[in-house]
C-alpha cells in the first residue's frame, strides 16, 4: 500500500492479500462509483437546486430532494454487488437487493443535508457486515466489532474517502482528472490530546451534569483545572467534524440531553455512530456513547438512536470519567459550575 496507489488498486491488492470475506472489494468499489456520482450531482446546478424539504422520514427528520436522490443513486449502484441487503436511514425498513448477496450493507446515503444550500461540507457514511443468512433482516443487530469495514465519503472542496478494512484508517481523495480516487494517507491516527471540541453549546441548558462539566472545565481554560485554553469548532455536518479531527485531533460529541425525543441522543447507531467509530479506533481514537463503547453496543433497531462522543483518546477517556464518576449527577447543573474533573 503506497501513497498514490489508487482505491482499485488497493482493493486488488486486499483481495490477493487477505481472508476478505467474498465481495467485499467489488461492493467497496461500487460504493465508490457510486459516490462519484453523487459528487457530481451536488457540485452541479442540479444539486443546488435541491435543498427543497419534500417530507420527513420514518424517524420524523425532514427529507430534502437530494437525500432521496442520494439513496436511490446508490441502490443503483449496488444492484450487482454481493450486498444482499440494505439498511438506509431514507427507508423506514431494510431493503432485500434480491441477489443472493452474502453482504449487509448500513448506510447514510447523504448526511448533514441541511446544509445543502450553505455550501458546507456533507457525506455519505457506511458500514458492512456479513448477512445472517438465516434471518437478512437481522444482521444489523450486532455488536459494532462484528463490521468488517466502513468508511465515508466527505464532499467539499476536495471529496475524499475515508475507509477501514479492519487494518487501519486510509483516505482517499477523487482526482477529478482520472475519475478515480487516490490513496492520500495511510494508516492515519488520530493525536491522543487536542485543544479542541465540537457541540451545540445552543443546547447548553438541556445537557446533563457530565457534559456540562466537561464543557465548563474546557471554558475555564489555562486558569482551570485542565490548565490549558481549549477552541470551540462546530460545523453540524457529522463528516465534516470527523474530517477535521482526522487531520488534526479533536473531540466530537452529540450528547443525550433533557429534551423529549433527545434523551438518547439524535445520532443513529447502526449507519452512523458505528461505522464512525470503527474508523476512529482503527486510527488509534476512541468513540463512546459517554459511558461505553460504542462498538460494544448491540442495535436493536436499524433506526436506533444513540449519544455520540469520539476523537482523541485522552479527551474521550475525560468524558467517560464524569459520565461514570459518582460524584457527578445525572441531571443538569449551572453551566459555570464550581466542580472541577477531578474536584468531590
Amino acid at each position: 500500500m503506497t501513497e498514490g496507489q489508487s482505491l482499485s488498486e488497493f482493493l486488488d491488492a486486499l483481495d490477493k492479500t487477505s481472508s476478505a470475506v467474498r465481495g467485499l472489494s467489488g461492493a467497496l468499489m461500487a460504493i465508490a462509483e457510486g459516490s462519484m456520482t453523487l459528487e457530481a450531482v451536488i457540485s452541479s446546478p442540479e444539486g443546488a437546486g435541491q435543498a427543497d424539504i419534500v417530507g420527513e422520514n420514518t424517524d420524523g427528520d425532514q427529507q430534502k430532494a437530494l437525500d432521496i436522490q442520494a439513496h436511490e443513486i446508490f441502490l443503483e449502484a449496488l444492484k450487482d454487488t454481493s450486498i444482499g441487503i440494505i439498511a438506509s436511514e431514507e427507508a423506514e425498513h431494510t431493503i432485500s437487493m434480491g441477489n443472493g448477496g452474502n453482504l449487509a450493507l448500513a448506510m447514510d446515503p447523504l448526511d448533514g443535508s441541511s446544509n445543502i444550500e450553505t455550501n458546507a461540507p456533507i457525506g455519505t457514511i457506511f458500514s458492512i457486515l456479513p448477512i445472517n443468512a438465516a434471518s437478512p433482516e437481522t444482521s444489523f443487530f450486532k455488536s459494532g466489532d462484528e463490521v468488517i469495514a466502513a468508511g465515508f465519503v466527505a464532499y467539499g472542496p476536495r471529496t475524499q474517502l475515508y475507509l477501514t478494512v479492519g487494518s487501519g484508517t486510509q483516505i482517499f481523495i477523487l482526482d477529478r482528472k482520472s475519475n478515480e480516487f487516490v490513496l492520500f494517507k495511510k494508516n492515519v491516527q488520530i493525536s491522543s490530546d487536542t485543544s479542541e471540541y465540537a457541540i451545540n453549546m445552543s443546547n447548553f441548558q438541556h445537557w446533563y451534569a457530565p457534559v456540562r462539566q466537561y464543557i465548563d472545565d474546557c471554558i475555564e481554560g489555562e486558569g482551570g483545572i485542565r490548565g490549558k485554553s481549549f477552541n470551540m469548532r462546530w460545523i453540524a455536518s457529522l463528516v465534516a467534524d470527523a474530517s477535521r479531527i482526522f487531520a488534526r485531533g479533536g473531540i466530537f460529541l452529540y450528547p443525550g440531553d433533557d429534551r423529549k425525543g433527545y434523551e438518547n441522543g439524535r445520532l443513529r447507531l447502526v449507519y452512523e455512530a458505528v461505522p464512525l467509530a470503527m474508523l476512529i479506533e482503527q486510527a488509534g481514537g476512541a468513540a463512546s456513547t459517554g459511558s461505553l463503547r460504542v462498538l460494544d453496543v448491540v442495535p436493536s433497531d436499524i433506526h436506533e438512536r444513540i449519544p455520540l462522543v469520539f476523537g482523541s483518546n485522552n479527551e474521550v477517556n475525560i468524558v467517560e470519567h464524569l459520565h461514570n464518576s459518582p460524584n457527578i449527577q445525572k441531571n443538569p447543573s449551572p453551566l459555570f459550575g464550581d466542580r472541577g474533573l477531578f474536584r468531590s
